[in-house]
């Protein structure tokens, strides 16, 4: 699928090997669409139906994860666990999760069933990240959605709250009492837990963390790890370095919380092999002038990481000196999902063919990673 117009580029990179221990990469869509009026402008059903061919393509090359993010009141994606549920069932080893679920707009308790179900349809190859949420359009969007009373302007009470019923509930804890008027049967339990159950669930589980002090109570929490495009904050230092320091803060505090597995850990980037004429007329300019940048969002002040676009061996090269790509141990690579499926396929095969190998990466041919050893 796709490779259009392939151009001579320079010596294979996957000749050398980087040191590196890079054992997983997805993609992570953003799930644009628009009003179906041609190409680059897909409406809502076509999107949906297309991310589902791209999961299908990605599973096909032995990429390991198909990861969407989720928003609400926009023309992105939403209402993730269908979109997975159908991608899951088209799917055999790939994992589907998303990247994040806006716990302010969640039924903790309903997204806690959904979440087992999907769990124990797709043979646990699910990775749900979650969080706060990112700005949304709509001015407190979470209220219209029945989530009231908070007093936080950004809504993280809200979210904090419906989390840490979500947890409760995903790893067992009875959430209502039995109603013994009915004649229930003596010996049943007085407090009942959500249904259906999937033990272990939780292991699967992620929060999306934008500082430091965010991923230390994320490991507290007991999730992993899913690091963003931006971290909330700028310092002076590179974005790489940051969130290399972010992820070395959780590994810390995951030790001194005392967890008896091993959690994984996964950052963002917008990574565009030029391998072909089509590459170097979307993305060149952006490799020329590609460098972190210092902005707002919700208020604080944040640090964007940089767009890589360039020829495999010079790719291979900038990775090797981005330290947070080397102390994870998952890649979710951005993708522009409104230029179809071919044109997506073929960043991902290029990717796994000419920079991934490189990295550490072996292609996917047993299924979902199950967790990262801390002493790799």
């Amino acid at each position: 699928r796709g490779d259009p117009n392939r151009a001579v580029g320079r010596n294979d990179p996957t000749e050398r090997v980087v040191e590196g221990c890079m054992k997983a990469f997805g993609f992570l869509s953003f799930g644009h669409y628009g009003h179906g009026r041609g190409p680059g402008d897909p409406d809502a059903g076509q999107a949906l139906k297309e991310a589902i061919e791209i999961a299908v393509g990605a599973d096909e090359i032995g990429v390991n994860g198909a990861y969407w993010r989720v928003h609400h009141y926009a023309r992105q994606a939403a209402a993730p666990i269908p979109l997975l549920s159908a991608a899951g069932a088209r799917t055999r080893r790939i994992e589907v999760g998303t990247g994040v679920i806006d716990m302010r707009y969640e039924n903790p308790l309903y997204l806690a069933e959904e979440v087992a179900a999907l769990d124990l349809l797709t043979d646990q190859r699910i990775a749900i990240g979650i969080s706060r949420g990112s700005p949304e359009q709509a001015r407190r969007g979470w209220e219209t959605f029945g989530y009231t009373g908070g007093v936080d302007p950004r809504g993280a009470d809200v979210a904090h709250a419906h989390t840490a019923q979500f947890l409760d509930a995903v790893r067992g804890v009875p959430q209502a009492d039995l109603d013994t008027s009915g004649g229930m049967a003596l010996g049943a339990s007085s407090r009942l837990r959500i249904e259906p159950h999937a033990p272990g669930v939780d292991r699967r589980l992620w929060w999306g963390a934008g500082s430091r002090e965010t991923a230390e109570w994320t490991a507290r929490q007991g999730l992993n790890l899913m690091s963003s495009t931006l971290l909330t904050e700028a310092t002076g230092e590179g974005f790489s370095h940051l969130q290399a320091e972010q992820i070395r803060r959780y590994r810390e505090a995951w030790k001194e919380a005392g967890h008896d597995w091993t959690p994984r850990v996964s950052v963002s980037r917008s990574i565009f092999p030029i391998i072909s004429d089509i590459d170097r007329r979307f993305f060149a300019l952006r490799g020329e002038d590609s460098r972190d940048q210092i902005g707002v969002i919700d208020g604080l002040q944040s640090t964007f990481g940089r767009t890589y676009a360039a020829e495999p061996d010079v790719l291979v090269e900038q990775l090797a000196r981005d330290e947070a790509l080397h102390a994870a141990d998952t890649l979710m690579l951005t993708i522009p999902s409104q230029l179809g499926v071919d044109f997506n396929l073929h960043i991902l095969q290029a990717f796994a063919e000419h920079v991934a190998p490189a990295l550490g990466w072996q292609p996917n041919t047993a299924g979902p990673v199950t967790g990262y050893s801390l002493e790799a």
